[in-house]
């Protein structure tokens, strides 16, 4: 078997030359412009979803092609349904009752935009940092690089392109956004390299990225984030963090064809009744916060006819209650943010929420 090692890389010329030593001749499987000096010393040219550059230089005896269009793979390497986390910048505006203000609803947009380009780049790297697990993985497989949808080369190339882009949209918004954008991309790239590794701390990191951009969605249009907001943003994305992993330990559990070795997650399956007991309490903690704000003069002085608002609390129950039962019967999705994009029910509890606001206002 040829492989490169920690000292050796079997790359372009060298590979060639490996392969030329070993066999008289040989026929050669590749994608990219690196393999041109292997193709000229095989005897059959195979090209397996090549790169437009090798595609182009070399003449292929066999072309093979079976990688999805990029117009189908881009949106899921970006992962955009993902974007719609990114809308948190939007609440300090919505419970501060300012979006009929249009030059601080087109502030909101471009944060918006800026945290979504920087999201994009993230999974980029975390997606090239997870190859050998996502393709050893029943579902995550079929993930842009792990199928070979998109080369990892084009995934390299775009990862500054993005946070350029995010950097330049940032640059029209004060300075203070910009420094939490900035924090994000540092504490999201910590994330990818180390604190995933780490127990309780990963799910730590996930509740305060969540909670950091609804501050970055304060900072861009200079407006104060209540207290309560941020106590019940806190437990509330806590819960959704120990959804995800309780999800991920059920998979876990249930699959035979995860390859363990390649997981870096420090979680076991026995540590599923701790996360689901503790995500439970977290979730009815997080309806106490709701409770508490309720109660404050600050709910007086922003609303003319409060009491409709308490009827949000039963629907929180009702939404969390469902989503916890769903993880009890494994059929949650191990994204609980894919699930509520995906959910009519979630849907209707939200524009009912809606309604309630306007009532109450």
């Amino acid at each position: 078997m040829l492989s490169s090692t920690a000292k050796h890389n079997l790359f372009s010329a060298s590979k060639r030359d490996a392969l030329v030593q070993r066999f008289t001749t040989f026929d050669y499987a590749g994608d990219s412009i690196s393999d041109l000096p292997v193709w000229q010393a095989a005897r059959q040219k195979i090209l397996v979803n090549p790169s437009h550059q090798a595609r182009k230089v070399q003449p292929a005896d066999l072309l093979i092609e079976d990688r999805r269009p990029l117009h189908q793979a881009l949106p899921r390497m970006l992962r955009l349904h993902h974007w719609v986390k990114n809308l948190l910048v939007f609440s300090p505006l919505l419970l501060a009752h300012r979006l009929n203000e249009d030059s601080v609803l087109s502030q909101t947009i471009l944060a918006f935009f800026a945290f979504s380009l920087v999201a994009s780049a993230i999974y980029i790297i975390n997606d090239l940092l997870d190859l050998s697990a996502d393709q050893t993985h029943p579902r995550k497989q079929n993930r842009p690089f792990a199928a070979g949808d998109i080369q990892l080369i084009q995934g390299i190339r775009l990862f500054p392109m993005l946070l350029l882009g995010a950097l330049l949209i940032s640059s029209f918004l004060p300075p203070t956004f910009s420094a939490i954008l900035l924090l994000y991309l540092l504490l999201t790239t910590l994330y990818s390299l180390w604190i995933r590794r780490l127990f309780v701390w990963d799910v730590l990191m996930l509740t305060g990225l969540y909670t950091l951009r609804i501050i970055a969605g304060g900072a861009a249009t200079h407006t104060p984030i209540s207290i309560w907001l941020l106590a019940f943003s806190i437990l509330f994305f806590l819960t959704l963090a120990l959804v995800k992993r309780c999800t991920e330990l059920q998979e876990l559990s249930l699959s035979d064809t995860i390859n363990t070795s390649c997981r870096e997650r420090p979680y076991q399956p026995k540590h599923y009744s701790a996360f689901f007991q503790t995500g439970i309490t977290i979730a009815l903690g997080s309806s106490f916060i709701l409770i508490g704000y309720l109660l404050s003069d600050k709910v007086l002085k922003l609303y003319q006819q409060p009491l409709y608002l308490w009827g949000i609390l039963p629907l929180i129950l009702y939404w969390f209650w469902r989503i916890w039962n769903r993880v009890k019967k494994g059929i949650l999705h191990d994204d609980p943010i894919v699930f509520a994009v995906s959910d009519l029910q979630t849907y209707c509890i939200g524009l009912i929420v809606c309604l309630l606001v306007h009532l109450a206002s």
